[in-house]
């Protein structure tokens, strides 16, 4: 791939490393909106039917945590090794379980304290989202696709 001028100039500025962890980094946080979408309409139809908000919400974190799942393996982490799909799955849920703990946390904790949460539980999706994102892109990078999770102090140089 050709980089235009602009990508040619921020990998000078920032080094290969950085600019590669950034553009994960990037495409990460596409792929949990694209997940938050996923949670949000899974909690919404878990409502409707009646399941209630704290048992569909455990349902549509795991829609949505093997939804983006299946996107950051086919494009965020693209060039990582693959190992098998079934067992990466359950890696990939299994290091997440600290996003999952501060996603559904704060969920909780929002749907109890705040009546506009509770009244709006997407709300509480979203806030939850927000709070297990950068811990889950680097558990993610490093455990399940094998990427060093930190960017060394001499990348790029």
């Amino acid at each position: 791939m050709i980089a235009s001028p602009s990508q040619a100039t921020l990998a000078n500025r920032l080094g290969i490393g950085r600019t590669r962890w950034a553009g994960e980094f990037l495409r990460f946080g596409l792929v949990g909106a694209a997940g938050f979408v996923v949670d949000a309409a899974v909690l919404t139809l878990a409502l409707a039917l009646g399941l209630g908000p704290w048992f569909g919400r455990v349902l549509s974190y795991v829609a949505a945590a093997s939804a983006t799942f299946a996107m950051n393996r086919a494009w965020t982490f693209r060039e990582a090794g693959r190992a098998r799909p079934m067992r990466q799955w359950a890696l990939f849920l299994t290091v997440n379980l600290s996003g999952f703990v501060c996603n559904y946390g704060t969920y909780g904790t929002l749907i109890a304290l705040v009546p506009t949460v509770a009244a709006n539980p997407v709300l509480g999706v979203a806030a939850g989202s927000v709070a297990g994102l950068a811990g889950n892109f680097l558990l993610t990078r490093r455990f399940v696709f094998g990427q060093d999770a930190g960017v060394s102090r001499h990348a790029g140089r």
